[in-house]
């Protein structure tokens, strides 16, 4: 008739059971780490603003902001849309030192803090709110802020640390 026994599963059932388990293990992790690459607090989340990043020659700058409003040897103060200013510091060798973007009333696509310093920034109970990360060995630091009000603004800056 039926035969009783003490044992679950069989040796083999166990082993095969292990290996599936495995394998399945090591399936899902090579994809996550692959898909998924941890970032350090050395790497900042935002480090550019259309293709101009912190050292880029002035001249290459302008070529993908286009053409600024106002244009002076140590920054260029650009306007899109109207609900967008930005303006690009320059130092002496006319290389990019900050740049600073303000997302004001109207605007769309304004990235929250966390996408921008990779957290929440500091609030106040007027609302406004402010966050700012160095990056020393990267010589450079992010910061995101907001005003108090119905309509606030957003600044993003992005600054050369001075030595």
């Amino acid at each position: 008739m039926f035969r009783v026994s003490r044992r679950f599963f069989s040796n083999r059932v166990r082993l095969t059971s292990f290996l599936v388990a495995t394998f399945i293990l090591s399936a899902t992790a090579s994809v996550t780490s692959y898909g998924q690459r941890q970032r350090t607090s050395e790497e900042p989340l935002f480090t550019e603003f259309k293709g101009v990043r912190i050292g880029t020659p002035a001249e290459e700058a302008r070529k993908k902001l286009g053409s600024p409003r106002d244009k002076a040897d140590d920054q260029d103060f650009y306007v899109f849309n109207d609900t967008q200013a930005v303006q690009v510091y320059y130092d002496k060798s006319k290389n990019v030192t900050a740049i600073s973007i303000d997302f004001m009333s109207g605007a769309t696509g304004i990235p929250a803090a966390k996408e921008i310093i990779g957290t929440e920034a500091d609030t106040k109970a007027d609302g406004s709110a402010y966050k700012m990360v160095r990056y020393p060995k990267l010589g450079y630091w992010v910061s995101y802020s907001r005003t108090a009000g119905t309509s606030p603004t957003i600044t993003i800056t992005i600054q050369k640390i001075e030595q």
